[in-house]
């Protein structure tokens, strides 16, 4: 059955500060999500590098308890001791960092603004969850709590008595304003704090309101403290509001904040917090959580991995976030990025297509279609402000990573049934960054040239990861082939980018069975070591890319001598040692640790480029060594735990890796309409889809023993194909799979069921 939402306004017995007892029943999804899975990282190994967020799905802004340093990406990490304030985060991931941020900190005694500032804390004293937080800081006897809306969020601080109780806002350095209205109980700033630059006018603007008169209004200049300045522009500013207190006196602050102007963040403000009361808000974000998160019910499996599940869907929910804000007339507006103008419409940021168009979007399209559609929207809008297609977005164009991955963001949303926006001009904007370099060598295509005229990326002039680059743009070229035919495009355009989607075959070495980098003479890169990270490849080896055909396993069969031979090299990927070459970086990566402490051989599935390659036995005749291998990713390399993942969560993908696997089925090519088919981790799993249907996967004798799918059955019928289709889901209905602890070695053999891959397309 669908999580009951109905208790939701009878009370929030966590509020009151009490952990979840163990043996207390959970009745929500949003009970079983851990917010701090993937927080014990650092900069060398990483398990996860998540953060604590508390905000709304979607939202245009998180919060965060800061343990790190001001500016340190490591925001907040379980190991730490202090923290040194709350901030507002729009971070996406700690290699990426944060932009606009600022941060609130209550403290009483001694009057201390700079970061000297933290106080101990326990993860004992501490309640984190999606719509709520609270921390007891010991230092100073201070409680904080924080609720969440989409822009804003309410505190409250409860403190001892004392004659010197304090609240610090720091407006961080890169350029800041601060100024405290003590008539109006207000103070008001903005941050454009930014890691990796802005537009020159760029603001992020914040309001806040306090339910307490002020006895100490100052403002701080770095390190220096004023205390006859009620405003103050700097590179680095804050203020510091002081008062006198009772025993267990609650000071209530409402926080909004804006990228337009302070007028729009009082506009947020007044719409979206209407008093001062916690409860309210907490319920009412807890009542979004919950609806989101039982839109899948699962059901019939260990309590740890129905734990892992929902904290995954969580993160999954965060990226991108909403860029846009609402009106005064109730219209969606938003600053831009990339021209630095106020324009109406959507747009989203904090994401990167590198990493989230292998499953990410896939599942808003499967789950969500109506937020994906504002995405796609907020797309048009980036391209005709910024006049490129984002690869990476925070908020704006990001010169990070390979590729040109947004085309299969576009057209995996268009093939999967959404509709009502502009698809031509997003269209358009395919065409161009699929034929031209960008502006920074992650917008468009770097290499282009060389591509169009060669077939691929030489490896042998000036242009870093090459071999990742031609294997991304040939798929990417595949997608555009893909939205061009159902566009009814001029056939000589088709087949342009149907040849080029054959590009892969370029790199394809025959004598290794490997992907390798070529020069322009057509010879191969030489001394060649396939373990050799970066240098032809893009965080990892040949190794991990070679499978990087997403739209064309066939022909990768066929270039690798046939399905035995293409089933010894997969095998090879954990049988092999985890040697590395770690010379193109000068030292161990945390990919690479990552990979070598697993204990799986090659596989390094904490980066995204071979995430999907445990599915690729289906293409081969042998599903059975997908779902061993698919099992025994999800039961050990993910935990509800602070070290829940093995290597970086990066803006939902590696969450979106586990949640499809736990339903039974992956979305290895986006761009297709097919599912491939792997083994359920539940018993049911239940999808409620948007447009009204529900889905069910049924597998009553599932355990971990029993991993194997032996029968199949689709709304009672028999099934042995190894894949299933988005439209079937959508239509709703039933998958029963009867399973077995014994391999079912002649389902899905013949070469009918096998997954879809180009240069077999009969259709084409």
């Amino acid at each position: 059955m669908r999580f009951s939402l109905s208790i939701l306004f009878i009370s929030l017995f966590a509020l009151g500060g009490k952990s979840q007892n163990i043996n207390e029943k959970i009745t929500e999804p949003v009970g079983y999500v851990n917010t701090l899975m993937g927080t014990a990282s650092k900069h060398a190994l990483s398990n996860g590098n998540t953060y604590p967020a508390i905000g709304m799905p979607w939202g245009m802004h998180l919060w965060t308890p800061q343990t790190g340093k001001m500016g340190d990406g490591w925001a907040y990490t379980y190991d730490a001791e202090k923290i040194v304030g709350f901030k507002q985060t729009h971070q996406p991931s700690p290699w990426m960092n944060d932009y606009g941020q600022f941060a609130i900190m209550p403290f009483v005694g001694s009057l201390r603004f700079k970061e000297d500032r933290g106080s101990w804390f326990s993860h004992k004293a501490e309640t984190a969850t999606p719509y709520y937080y609270k921390v007891y800081l010991a230092d100073y006897n201070v409680t904080t709590e924080i609720a969440p809306t989409e822009r804003a969020a309410i505190f409250r601080l409860t403190f001892p008595q004392s004659d010197s109780a304090y609240i610090a806002i720091d407006a961080m350095d890169g350029g800041a304003f601060v100024q405290i209205i003590p008539e109006e109980r207000k103070i008001i700033g903005y941050s454009r704090k930014s890691k990796l630059g802005i537009q020159d006018n760029f603001k992020n603007y914040f309001v806040i309101y306090v339910d307490h008169d002020f006895d100490v209004s100052y403002t701080w200049n770095g390190k220096q403290l004023d205390k006859t300045n009620k405003t103050i522009t700097s590179e680095q500013a804050g203020a510091v509001i002081g008062f006198k207190t009772k025993k267990d006196q609650q000071v209530h602050l409402k926080v909004a904040s804006s990228f337009i102007s302070f007028e729009q963040a009082e506009i947020t403000l007044k719409r979206e917090l209407s008093s001062y009361n916690l409860e309210q808000v907490a319920a009412h974000a807890k009542k979004v959580w919950n609806d989101k998160l039982s839109r899948i019910s699962v059901q019939g499996g260990q309590v740890d991995d129905i734990r892992t599940f929902y904290s995954c869907l969580y993160r999954m929910l965060q990226f991108p976030q909403k860029h846009y804000e609402i009106d005064a007339k109730g219209q969606p507006v938003h600053y831009s990025p990339y021209n630095g103008q106020v324009v109406p419409g959507y747009l989203f940021a904090g994401t990167g297509f590198w990493d989230t168009f292998r499953a990410l979007y896939p599942f808003l399209n499967l789950m969500f279609p109506s937020i994906n559609k504002e995405m796609q929207e907020g797309l048009i809008n980036a391209y005709k402000e910024g006049g490129w297609l984002p690869e990476w977005s925070s908020p704006g164009y990001r010169n990070t990573m390979i590729g040109n991955n947004s085309a299969a963001v576009v057209a995996d949303a268009y093939l999967k049934g959404l509709r009502g926006y502009d698809i031509q001009t997003l269209y358009e904007a395919m065409l161009k960054g699929a034929n031209n370099e960008g502006p920074l060598t992650a917008v468009g295509r770097k290499g282009a040239a060389y591509y169009n005229k060669l077939g691929y990326v030489p490896y042998d002039v000036d242009i870093r990861e090459s071999a990742a680059r031609t294997l991304e743009y040939a798929y990417s070229d595949f997608t555009i082939a893909q939205l061009a035919k159902t566009l009814e495009r001029p056939k000589k355009e088709i087949e342009l980018y149907r040849q080029r989607a054959l590009n892969y075959k370029n790199l394809f070495d025959d004598t290794t069975k490997l992907m390798r980098g070529r020069n322009a003479d057509g010879s191969f890169q030489y001394p060649f070591n396939p373990f050799k990270w970066g240098d032809a490849f893009t965080e990892g080896n040949s190794w991990h890319y070679s499978w990087s055909v997403f739209h064309d396993i066939s022909g990768l069969i066929r270039l690798m001598g046939g399905e035995k031979m293409f089933m010894q090299m997969l095998d090879s990927v954990f049988t092999l040692p985890p040697v590395f070459d770690e010379s193109y970086y000068g030292k161990v990566i945390h990919e690479i640790r990552e990979m070598q402490i697993m204990n799986m051989g090659q596989y390094a599935h904490g980066n995204q480029p071979i995430q999907h390659m445990t599915y690729l036995y289906n293409y081969a005749g042998a599903p059975w060594k997908s779902q061993f291998r698919i099992r025994e990713v999800m039961k050990r390399l993910y935990k509800p735990t602070p070290d829940g993942y093995c290597g970086d969560e990066d803006n939902g993908q590696t969450s979106a890796w586990y949640v499809f696997s736990a339903l039974g089925f992956y979305p290895v090519c986006p761009a297709t309409t097919q599912y491939v088919l792997g083994t359920p981790l539940f018993k049911k799993a239940t999808l409620f889809l948007e447009n009204g249907k529900t889905f069910t996967i049924s597998a009553p004798n599932n355990s971990s023993e029993n991993l194997y799918i032996n029968t199949a059955a689709f709304n009672g019928k028999s099934y042995d194909k190894n894949w299933i289709d988005h439209f079937d889901i959508m239509k709703g209905g039933t998958f029963r799979l009867q399973m077995s602890n014994v391999p079912n070695r002649q389902k899905g053999t013949a070469a009918d069921d096998y997954p879809y891959s180009f240069s077999t397309d009969k259709s084409s």
